[in-house]
């Protein structure tokens, strides 16, 4: 994977600093590179960066290829003259600097979005046209899919009159016609959004900086994905799922997680040669210098819970694509700068599909203590190859501080031994040392992390809603005395780039 040992922070772009209630791609974004390059790291890792639906999860989305609308940087469309400043600055943001206030974003981020697109209609650039056409194979159904969507107030697809929900051509094309310019709004925010992406990627990149995206393995029920192919998932006649995503009861959850994504119909993929897979990950592999794939051991088997069920008790293992699906892929691509996420409940086969891939898998310390998820010594850091991902922990995990304080006693007494520490002080720092010291290709480590931060910071807990995916750091939080100290953590162990 890696010619030599390297480091990142995992640190989504929501958590940024910023004046308008959620991080972006503006002059935070780059100086959180500057960050990561004076600390002497090589990868900045991020969640998916694509729109968000209910529950505010980035696991959880509108469409597969779009970009998330909250990320656009206000004050660079004001220097294009697409806003004017007290257009955006006095609107109500939210007043946590440490939370992200979503219903305040979707109230006051949209009407702002409408006057920059207006400006931006009155004289259309050629790269847009030109955007439009690379991007028609996904951006023309996401963008009547979202203007379908604010006609019928927000309600998912599902609902709406049955020759919308079922795409009959004539009254699509009728659609079309009328309502334009809402369908070129969600056009042009795509263009926006992607004009600063690739502005952001190339400031990252030539500072040394490579940026990890993420490819949720399932897709919302309630998106463009379903709505424009349903052919490719497991739906009755009704175009309702017959069973749906989750993950079975473990030590963190009796009943399971009920995920509610839609299955992927295999067997019909596998006839069409994954031409849906396979443009995906090109795609993303295009967006980012390198790719995660979530939920890993899916491809294997995956587990499928009843449409309509509470939780995940009465869910059961099918099988999945297997290696079958990752070379067509590489058939049709060539091989790519991936790794997979393969934690969960491990059997041969997976550890066969990941070893069979060629892709590194990961490793989390925080397993090889904790008996709720009774990973064992495969997670300790003495047992790491190098062709793996080692973090401390990961969104779906406690802060290391934190962890500290949720987890049994036990646990915890086991983790201060192996650390060799009778004390939580420091344990962050300890924690990450301890898998820098490892022979693993690449650490990632957890910005809260980096700072110290508790379980008030933490990034998701699965199985819950409501309160997830809103830590922000506050600005200043990332100085040039915590980037020298990282630099100078690293370079003993032979991470420093």
């Amino acid at each position: 994977m890696m010619k030599s040992k390297c480091s990142g922070v995992l640190m989504h772009l929501s958590s940024l600093p910023s004046e308008y209630g959620i991080g972006t791609m503006g002059v935070e974004a780059r100086k959180f590179v500057d960050f990561l390059e004076a600390a002497g790291q090589s990868y900045w890792q991020m969640l998916p960066i694509c729109p968000t639906s209910y529950g505010d999860s980035p696991y959880q989305s509108f469409s597969t290829y779009a970009g998330n609308l909250y990320f656009i940087d206000l004050d660079l469309l004001c220097e294009q003259g697409l806003l004017l400043p007290e257009e955006y600055k006095e609107r109500d943001w939210g007043n946590d600097p440490k939370q992200v206030d979503y219903g305040k974003i979707y109230e006051s981020r949209y009407p702002v979005l409408r006057k920059a697109a207006e400006r931006f209609a009155e004289q259309i650039p050629e790269s847009y046209e030109t955007f439009c056409r690379n991007n028609a194979y996904w951006l023309d159904d996401y963008a009547l899919f979202m203007a379908l969507k604010e006609a019928h107030d927000g309600k998912p697809w599902q609902e709406w009159e049955p020759e919308l929900r079922n795409r009959d051509k004539n009254v699509l094309d009728l659609v079309l016609l009328k309502c334009m310019k809402k369908i070129q709004f969600w056009k042009i925010m795509q263009y926006l959004f992607f004009e600063q992406w690739k502005a952001l990627r190339t400031y990252a990149n030539e500072h040394g900086v490579k940026i990890i995206g993420d490819l949720p393995i399932y897709v919302s029920l309630d998106s463009v994905d379903v709505w424009a192919h349903p052919e490719l998932f497991q739906l009755d006649g009704d175009k309702v799922p017959r069973e749906v995503a989750g993950c079975p009861p473990d030590g963190f959850s009796a009943d399971g997680q009920l995920w509610g994504n839609p299955l992927f119909d295999w067997d019909y993929m596998e006839k069409d040669g994954y031409s849906w897979w396979v443009a995906r990950i090109q795609y993303l592999c295009n967006v980012y210098d390198m790719l995660r794939i979530d939920h890993f051991r899916g491809f294997d088997s995956y587990f499928a819970i009843p449409y309509g069920d509470a939780n995940a008790q009465r869910g059961h293992w099918k099988q999945g694509p297997g290696m079958d699906l990752f070379s067509t892929v590489e058939q049709k691509i060539g091989k790519q700068n991936i790794m997979a996420e393969d934690l969960g409940y491990m059997t041969d086969s997976v550890k066969k599909l990941l070893s069979d891939s060629g892709f590194p898998g990961i490793k989390l310390l925080q397993f090889a203590f904790d008996s709720r998820d009774g990973g064992g010594d495969m997670y300790l850091p003495e047992n790491y190859p190098e062709n793996c991902v080692a973090y401390t922990g990961t969104h779906d995990n406690d802060t290391s501080v934190g962890w500290v304080t949720s987890a049994e006693p036990e646990d915890v007494k086991q983790a201060f031994r192996y650390l060799h520490t009778d004390t939580a002080e420091d344990i962050n720092w300890k924690m990450m040392r301890a898998i820098w010291e490892s022979a693993a290709g690449l650490t990632i480590v957890q910005a809260q992390d980096l700072l110290g931060l508790g379980s008030w910071s933490r990034m998701n807990t699965p199985s819950t809603v409501g309160k997830n995916w809103k830590w922000r750091a506050l600005k200043g939080s990332f100085t040039s005395e915590l980037s020298e100290k990282i630099r100078n953590e690293i370079k003993i162990y032979g991470r420093c780039r």
